[in-house]
């Protein structure tokens, strides 16, 4: 597969990837290399990695738990401290190996220490391969507000191996997919219907799946690097989503979801407020909620729970001078930003959740 340039920025594929790491690992001498897992990727997938790295320099491995509530700025705290502890300087590397969670956190906290040293991406679930990983969003949560501290900053590259996938259970490969599905809405029918007639998540059809979303992601981007027009159409799903996942977070009595589950559900709400504002036809609608009735998440919330999440909607980054701003489908293959609903219509909207 061909690499694809965002910017300033590559994303690499496969081997050609860990070729290309040596090399500016070669060109560029850092003196110490620091490895940035979880509990679960140190696990699972350090050991694929490190034979793959050819350098003598003095790598250091910093292991932090797995999971959202982890994203924050203590956790930033800790890694910070233990870099500067092990000698971090502006010629020191930073590899990030996971998920979204690893991603957003070890960019933003590559991009702050020293006032920022180069890093690189290793996305180990398939949500990071088609979404966190890409764009150059670094960042944390600040309670349970999603990504309100931040940067926009683009690693050195960044390396997409599926062979990664082969370690992950298959609820967090559907959870992957959501944001592939995302993709084909905002901006390519053929990519959505080739999205619903795959179910192997482990063949080179899918493969050719990711590249295709990293390169819709991508171009995306590369048009809008800042987010200051088409690039919120990346979004799409995220407004309700986020509030869903921020929610249930706030109440641990309820089960919790994973970031693509929530944003499947705030899919389904948008697309419902889609044919109310932007005249997505019924029928579309109608497809998008049979996709979703497919995952079988059972998501539920009271007029009382949903009138709590709109006040999280609030804290939405799109939104401007205290409106909550949506993107919308027009069809499935083009969107709408910046589009304002009654709160009564998100709470329409809500009750499409149940089956």
């Amino acid at each position: 597969m061909e690499p694809i340039t965002i910017n300033n920025f590559t994303i690499y594929f496969e081997n050609q990837g860990f070729k290309t790491l040596n090399k500016w690992i070669k060109e560029h001498q850092p003196g110490t290399i620091f490895i940035l897992v979880d509990d679960k990727t140190m696990e699972n997938c350090y050991p694929y990695l490190m034979p793959k790295i050819e350098t003598t320099a003095r790598i250091e491995v910093i292991e932090i738990d797995h999971g959202e509530e982890f994203k924050n700025i203590d956790t930033c705290g800790g890694v910070w401290s233990a870099m500067v502890e092990l000698g971090c300087d502006r010629n020191s590397l930073m590899i990030n190996l996971g998920g979204g969670v690893i991603t957003d956190l070890g960019g933003f906290i590559a991009s702050t220490i020293k006032r920022g040293i180069p890093f690189m991406h290793i996305p180990t679930s398939l949500l990071g391969m088609v979404d966190a990983a890409i764009g150059g969003k670094n960042g944390v949560d600040l309670g349970n507000l999603k990504n309100q501290i931040g940067v926009i900053n683009g690693p050195v590259m960044t390396i997409i191996d599926p062979e990664f996938l082969k370690t992950l259970p298959q609820q967090h490969l559907v959870n992957g997919s959501i944001e592939m599905f995302k993709h084909g809405l905002i901006s390519d029918r053929v990519y959505w219907n080739d999205m619903k007639a795959s179910h192997n998540f482990h063949s080179d059809h899918f493969n050719s799946l990711i590249y295709q979303s990293a390169l819709i992601k991508s171009d995306i981007v590369t048009m809008d690097p800042f987010e200051k027009g088409a690039r919120k159409a990346l979004n799409y799903g995220h407004t309700a989503g986020h509030a869903i996942e921020s929610y249930l977070m706030e109440h641990p009595d309820r089960a919790a979801v994973l970031h693509g589950e929530a944003i499947a559900a705030g899919i389904v709400v948008e697309s419902y407020l889609s044919v109310q504002y932007a005249d997505l036809a019924l029928d579309s609608y109608k497809e998008i909620k049979e996709w979703y009735n497919t995952l079988q998440l059972n998501l539920s919330f009271t007029d009382k729970e949903v009138l709590e999440m709109i006040e999280l909607m609030k804290y939405d980054k799109k939104n401007t001078n205290g409106a909550i701003k949506f993107v919308l489908l027009e069809t499935i293959g083009s969107f709408v930003t910046n589009q304002e609903v009654s709160n009564e219509m998100i709470m329409e909207a809500f009750q499409e959740l149940i089956n």
